[in-house]
């Protein structure tokens, strides 16, 4: 077996000895060749590494296009009459053929492989959004007012804070009170406006306030919460909810 061989037979017959489909004389005239050509054994590990990697993840379904190009060449060969071999029909022909196997184990692998990565940041990009902090701008009702609102939110602890600016005086006898407004189908206890009182606050002269808040566990799944508004409440019986909204905003 001398070392003039040329690079595609050398190739075929590391990828039969990895693969273990050598006759008992070929192995061992390659492994006369590999005793004498130590650099051979880098390209017999990187095979070893290929295959190993290829056939190393574990099983998920591949994507339907996937499946349906498999079973159509599935079809093909069943029509034609000629399905794939691994008998030796000529010489070099079932290395060629292992190889090509070989290969396309690999690329379908790396293929699978790639599947379940984006889907992976697909999970973890949702569990990130669905947790990160919400922060709601709430306007005002009216045209000519400049009253603003915002309203942050850590849905994990469901507590947040309330920034209010340019609010109207509190009469005597009066609190501003944050409502969150739920879908009408949300499987908590809301009064008849679908909305829940979350915190009653008040303004200093310049209608500016800061305020720690606790929300809802509806903040948890956004997809209950409505709106949020602030109304101007009696301070007897803020939960009577009659005020009209002042600031609000849609999600």
């Amino acid at each position: 077996m001398a070392m003039s061989m040329p690079a595609e037979q050398l190739q075929l017959l590391i990828a039969g000895y990895v693969l273990g489909d050598l006759s008992a004389e070929e192995a061992a005239e390659f492994e006369q060749l590999l005793a004498q050509n130590p650099a051979i054994a880098t390209e017999v590990a990187q095979m070893q590494t290929a295959l190993e990697t290829a056939y190393a993840p574990a099983e998920v379904a591949p994507p339907a296009a996937l499946r349906s190009q498999i079973l159509a060449a599935a079809g093909a060969e069943e029509a034609t009459g000629q399905p794939l071999s691994l008998h030796r029909s000529r010489p070099g022909g079932n290395w060629r053929i292992l190889l090509e196997v070989a290969a396309a184990a690999l690329i379908v692998a790396l293929g699978i492989n790639n599947y379940r990565l984006s889907q992976a940041l697909q999970s973890s990009r949702a569990e990130t959004e669905k947790y990160a902090a919400l922060t709601l701008q709430l306007r005002a009702t009216q045209a000519n007012s400049s009253a603003t609102a915002q309203v942050v939110v850590d849905p994990r602890s469901l507590k947040g804070t309330i920034t209010v600016q340019n609010l109207p005086p509190l009469p005597a006898g009066k609190v501003y009170v944050l409502w969150t407004v739920l879908e009408p189908a949300a499987p908590f206890t809301t009064d008849d406006k679908d909305a829940i009182l979350t915190q009653a606050f008040e303004v200093d002269d310049r209608g500016s306030s800061v305020q720690a808040i606790v929300v809802p566990p509806a903040f948890r799944t956004r997809e209950w919460v409505s709106k949020v508004a602030v109304t101007m409440e009696d301070a007897r019986a803020p939960q009577k909810h009659v005020g009209k909204p002042i600031v609000l905003t849609n999600l």
